[in-house]
């Protein structure tokens, strides 16, 4: 029996964990019509085939009809989730893996507009800043109706063959209760006391309790120390905690630290890139030191070194490793196998977390098998017959073609015309916030160094290059450069820079700096965060009614904190029609898309960030010596099938081209471009 503290069995009541590494609660909205059909278990049976000794499902699954999702969640509150329930459940307990879900009422963490368009309920009479609904303060007939609901779903989730549930009472209706931030309640659940702000989740714990007996694990995962004034200090957190434990109904903790009522909130909660990794674990051990209970945690602990550290130090009984885990589902496997080397690292990006709001699906920003487990490989299997693949271009999207077909068994050659791999990667990870975006390059320069193939740097390849090596397949993967073109004009804006150069730091900020965001995604904020850094006087300007609409909620956090102290100001609605010179100024002539106004101001200089334009020439160069002429169906890429167009009998070889190559997309897109194609090359 191996010896890693990681991989000791856990006993929690009678259910033995078979290792200590879990999936915590989240929700990343595959459900259909609130039911976690095939796609959302295939999701959770992936990471339990590879070892994970317990998965929490659902972030959170509703158990009242007034607690509509605000994204695609589970909706525990109807009878038809009871299948669906049972057959994740039984796709899980196949591999060993225990199941748990997590159950909520939402509160006023929802909108009145969504579902049956029933009012918000809530302890407070004040609206969530990051959900905006003001709802109606809760009645004793509310109260009475949702602790029925808890009892009712709990036992729709036992029906289901769930190991146990947890409740959720951080920022949702049940901490709502017993937080004084948002209690304005009199009476037997009013403010006035801490008995009495507990009395909602305790009651609710007694239903549950009376309904699915004693020996059915309940949970709940609630924040200990709210960490804002006025609301929940450490001591009291430790004396609820304690209070928990002495109640002989509750058969473990999941301990939060925190709030998440605004986007700022909770990203202190759940760390980004650039944050310290596992802030709230010491906080987690003192809670278990405090009350003995079984303790769980997850926050930013993206690594087996500091998961085992948790474990080792006494500090968890479980450690959650989820994020981790959308990143690379086989970690326990690698552990066993001792290939901890090469396990994906998760680079803190929360591209998973923050698209949920924004597009509706979590993705991991590098692993596009995530969430597309019923059509996406996460291990790649050996081709039937060997090939020459040619890859020009050592950005994550030539990476990704090179990982997946060296891994088919294909002789892999890349050509790169920077000394370095990366691409675009590579210039935003110069940003020291941003630092761990270059773990998407050098896992992938890892797997590919590991598997032979042949890289030739500062090689800007030509046609010949790439013909003498007699390829049978060819991909493009050269990215794009800069775009500075304005759309009125339809010529580049002259006396222009791009965010690019100041990223790079080719060029430095002048002294008051306009930053033309046409994007909108991280490379003009980036670019401001550089400007601002320098002691710039800044002005960040869009057409669109918001900035930065790429840039997600959590990781637009780290901006703000970085600008807000700084000279910088924030222009909407505005679209830059051309810049001219005046003497040592720029002159930028400045309209919008609202009406005809137009006015003139004068900057230093003028940073455009409008995406990139292909870079593409090879891949016209090639084109006509392509069988395929280039050309991609469509329909089998989507449906997983080999590629067999032709439309020059002449061709020798296959031209494809992936990512920034092709249109400016994202780094997601562009390692998915890759990972559909090439396997099945």
């Amino acid at each position: 029996m191996s010896k890693d503290p990681l991989l000791q069995p856990y006993q929690l009541k009678h259910l033995t964990l078979k290792n200590r590494i879990m999936t915590t609660s989240h929700e990343p909205a595959y459900p259909e019509n609130g039911m976690p059909t095939e796609r959302y278990a295939a999701y959770h049976a992936e990471r339990a085939r590879a070892g994970v000794a317990l998965t929490m499902t659902a972030g959170s699954a509703a158990v009242s009809k007034d607690s509509p999702p605000v994204f695609n969640n589970v909706l525990a509150y109807k009878d038809e989730v009871v299948p669906w329930i049972q057959a994740l459940t039984d796709g899980c307990h196949e591999h060993g893996c225990a199941v748990m879900i997590q159950l909520t009422h939402l509160g006023r963490r929802t909108g009145w507009n969504k579902g049956d368009w029933l009012p918000s309920v809530s302890s407070s009479k004040h609206r969530e800043p990051a959900h905006r609904s003001f709802p109606k303060l809760i009645e004793d007939w509310d109260i009475e109706r949702i602790i029925t609901d808890f009892a009712d779903a709990a036992e729709r989730m036992q029906a289901g063959g769930m190991d146990g549930i947890e409740l959720q009472v951080y920022g949702h209706l049940l901490d709502q209760f017993w937080s004084p931030l948002t209690n304005n309640l009199t009476g037997p659940y009013g403010a006035d006391t801490l008995e009495n702000r507990l009395r909602f989740p305790m009651d609710v714990l007694d239903a549950i309790r009376k309904r699915v007996g004693p020996e059915f694990i309940v949970g709940f995962r609630y924040t200990a120390d709210e960490a804002q004034k006025g609301g929940i200090t450490p001591e009291e957190g430790i004396d609820i905690s304690r209070r928990f434990a002495a109640t002989g109904k509750l058969d473990f903790l999941n301990v939060i630290r925190g709030r998440i009522h605004t986007d700022p909130a909770m990203t202190d909660v759940i760390p980004v890139q650039g944050m310290t990794n596992a802030p709230h674990l010491d906080f987690a051990g003192q809670v278990k030191k405090a009350t003995g209970m079984p303790t769980f945690h997850a926050a930013r602990i993206p690594d087996v070194a500091t998961a085992r550290h948790a474990v080792a130090s006494g500090l968890l009984d479980m450690v959650g490793m989820t994020r981790a885990h959308m990143a690379d589902p086989h970690i326990v496997q690698k552990i066993k196998e001792g290939r901890e080397d090469d396990i994906r690292p998760c680079v803190g990006a929360t591209y998973c977390l923050d698209r949920i709001y924004q597009a509706g699906e979590a993705l991991c920003m590098h692993n596009a098998a995530t969430g597309r487990e019923l059509t996406m490989p996460h291990t790649i299997t050996k081709a039937a017959s060997k090939k020459k693949v040619v890859i020009v271009g050592a950005g994550p999207a030539g990476l990704e073609a090179a990982r997946v077909a060296v891994e088919r068994g294909h002789h892999v050659t890349v050509f790169e015309a920077q000394p370095d791999p990366g691409g675009q990667v590579r210039l935003t990870a110069l940003s020291p916030r941003r630092r761990e975006m270059i773990g998407i390059i050098d896992w992938r320069m890892a797997q590919c160094a590991a598997r032979d193939v042949e890289f030739r740097f500062n090689s800007w390849a030509e046609v010949a290059d790439v013909t003498a090596l007699h390829p049978e397949v060819v991909i493009v993967a050269t990215g794009g450069l800069p775009n500075t073109e304005l759309f009125e004009t339809g010529e580049d804006a002259a006396n222009v820079v791009s965010s690019w150069d100041i990223i790079s730091g080719d060029v430095k900020p002048a002294e008051h700096v306009l930053i033309y965001d046409e994007s909108g995604d991280h490379a003009g904020m980036q670019a401001a965060e550089i400007a601002a850094a320098a002691g710039a006087q800044v002005e960040v300007m869009t057409p669109d009614r918001v900035f930065a609409p790429d840039i997600m909620a959590m990781n637009l956090v780290p901006y703000m904190r970085e600008l807000q102290d700084k000279t910088v100001t924030f222009s909407v609605t505005r679209r830059l029609l051309g810049v001219s010179r005046d003497g040592n100024k720029l002159t930028a002539t400045i309209g919008t898309d609202y009406s005809d106004h137009s006015h003139r101001a004068q900057y230093d200089q003028v940073v455009v960030n409008y995406g990139t334009l292909p870079l593409d020439d090879l891949y016209f160069a090639l084109k006509p010596l392509s069988s395929n002429g280039g050309a991609v169906d469509h329909d089998a890429l989507i449906e997983g099938r080999p590629q067999t167009i032709t439309r020059n009998g002449e061709g020798v070889f296959q031209l494809f081209r992936i990512g920034d190559a092709v249109s400016a997309r994202n780094t997601h897109a562009a390692i998915y471009d890759a990972l559909r194609l090439v396997k099945d090359i």
